[in-house]
């Protein structure tokens, strides 16, 4: 169990949380672009330990083509933005919404029958199939379930650059329409508001909304319609204990314990790993919440953990250090797919372990390959090592395990007829904003060629201390291993790009793609993700 809270509580890409809590556990909700199963939530006993549980929307094929990677199409940096979830009492259901970048709508997904999340998560099943979308795209959402008002009526604050509320009627199947929406704050020009999280404490509205990337406003207002006032909460605020080369907390949202006392959860810009989240205590002077900072006016590299002495939902809250052989009928949570996959061209092993990976698509470039799947890294440093068994690869083909982002690179084995080589491949790139394809990538290093039946242990061990808005260039290393033992380095150390575009940070892979021809499949036996 943690003694104290530390920042950041978890080191990794977890952006535009919004969180919550339902008795002694707290949620929390965060964005995940075009990856699948998309919208991660993450359980907490104590706001110090946080560990993955589930995803609220389990596949981005309602989105469109472009999701699924399909033959000329891609959604990189589309998706979930920022969106939100809340838990209903009334109906014991869970409502996560969010517009959804490329369709200018915005998409509902539900979970009932949980009673409050207490039932095993490997039994929740989420789904759209009750709540059609919204036709209106209620930009950076923020949902509030008012639970002071017997009837629990739904709000939604949103927008970009002023500030909206729409007010949400609920059907008896559970389906969600616009019942009235109208601007409730108008910054002005020359500032923009986003990020908006939606609160009543007291008989008092609260908005948290940022300006991005640098500040956290709260509006407060006796009635959900307005007026609003308006007071900083933080401004270009130092990192925890003097953090260096990352961005200032915003985008975040307050979240309360079981005794009364309120907290702020934000994240920081920290690429090349992305977005990490920090939480600080919050006091109150005449009705405004104020975090508590250190000595130096800092954000507190560390605080009195909230809740102390218990265990809960949770876990360890490390990122998931440890091996996973893939064993049982799903992924864990912390995995996620590059776009929508081919689900016919994967599958579990069950019992015995393992994920085999088919080739689902016959081309050069590893952006447009689908079943790509993905891992975020814990920093400041950590290593995945992947073991896979390539026997069932074809001519032509290529799998590899990766430093997954639009400037990428990878370890991994090229099959040229009956050969199977080791191969360490740079180069593989994207163009900012309209992320096309600008570089498929070039072997700059080769290892030795695998004897049939041969299995291969591949690592990348990666650097993501934070670079922000430096010229600074983290590194990546590539490894191998035929006995899983002894690890031989091969080829130059990969570069990493701190810019953030992309908004998703740094991320292991593993992929197994076709250039020739469909029919060949590798077996990752396990992944063991270790820090540095």
């Amino acid at each position: 169990r943690a003694a104290t809270l530390t920042n950041p509580v978890l080191w990794q890409d977890h952006p535009d949380l919004d969180v919550f809590r339902i008795n002694s556990t707290f949620f929390y909700s965060s964005s995940s672009f075009h990856h699948s199963p998309g919208a991660p939530l993450l359980t907490s006993p104590d706001l110090a330990r946080w560990t993955p549980i589930s995803h609220s929307v389990p596949s981005l094929t309602p989105f469109g083509a472009q999701f699924t990677l399909s033959p000329g199409s891609r959604a990189y940096v589309k998706g979930i933005w920022a969106s939100t979830l809340r838990y209903r009492p009334l109906t014991d259901t869970f409502y996560w919404l969010g517009c959804i970048s490329g369709t200018g709508r915005t998409h509902i997904t539900t979970l009932s029958n949980t009673r409050g999340g207490t039932t095993p998560p490997s039994t929740w099943n989420w789904t759209s199939s009750s709540t059609p979308p919204l036709p209106q795209c209620y930009y950076d959402a923020g949902l509030l379930v008012d639970v002071d008002d017997p009837s629990q009526p739904m709000y939604v604050a949103y927008g970009n650059p002023r500030i909206s509320i729409a007010q949400l009627a609920v059907s008896a199947s559970g389906a969600l329409s616009e019942v009235k929406s109208q601007t409730v704050y108008d910054p002005g020009s020359g500032t923009t508001l986003e990020g908006a999280r939606l609160y009543r404490v007291n008989g008092t509205y609260y908005i948290f909304t940022t300006r991005p990337a640098d500040a956290e406003f709260v509006l407060r207002s006796k009635s959900v319609w307005g007026p609003y006032e308006r007071k900083a909460l933080v401004e270009r605020i130092k990192g925890p204990g003097g953090m260096v080369n990352v961005g200032f907390a915003h985008q975040g949202g307050m979240v309360d314990t079981m005794d009364g006392r309120w907290f702020y959860a934000a994240f920081l810009d920290s690429y090349p790993g992305g977005r990490i989240p920090v939480v600080a205590p919050l006091e109150w002077v005449d009705g405004w919440p104020r975090v508590v900072t250190d000595a130096q006016g800092r954000w507190g590299a560390g605080y009195e953990v909230p809740v102390v002495g218990v265990e809960g939902v949770g876990g360890k809250g490390d990122g998931g250090v440890g091996v996973d052989e893939f064993k049982g009928g799903r992924l864990g949570e912390e995995w996620e797919w590059n776009h929508e996959p081919e689900r016919s061209k994967f599958r579990l092993e069950g019992g015995a372990g393992g994920l085999v990976l088919g080739t689902v698509d016959v081309t050069g470039d590893l952006f447009q390959a689908r079943n790509t799947l993905t891992r975020r890294i814990v920093g400041p440093k950590s290593g995945g090592t992947f073991r896979v068994d390539v026997a069932g690869m074809k001519d032509g083909d290529r799998m590899g395990a990766v430093l997954w982002r639009d400037r990428a690179a990878y370890i991994g084995v090229w099959k040229e007829g009956s050969a199977a080589k080791v191969v360490v491949v740079t180069g593989l790139t994207m163009a900012e904003g309209t992320w096309e394809t600008t570089g498929k990538g070039s072997v700059v290093a080769t290892g030795p060629t695998l004897k049939t039946g041969e299995e291969v242990w591949l690592r990348v061990e990666a650097d993501i201390t934070p670079a922000f808005g430096t010229s600074t260039e983290r590194t990546a290393t590539f490894s191998y291993s035929l006995d899983g033992k002894t690890f031989v380095k091969l080829g130059p150390a990969a570069g990493m790009t701190n810019s953030w575009r992309y908004f998703t940070g740094y991320r292991f892979a593993v992929f197994n793609h076709a250039t020739k021809a469909l029919g060949g499949e590798v077996k990752v036996k396990s992944f063991a993700l270790s820090m540095l």
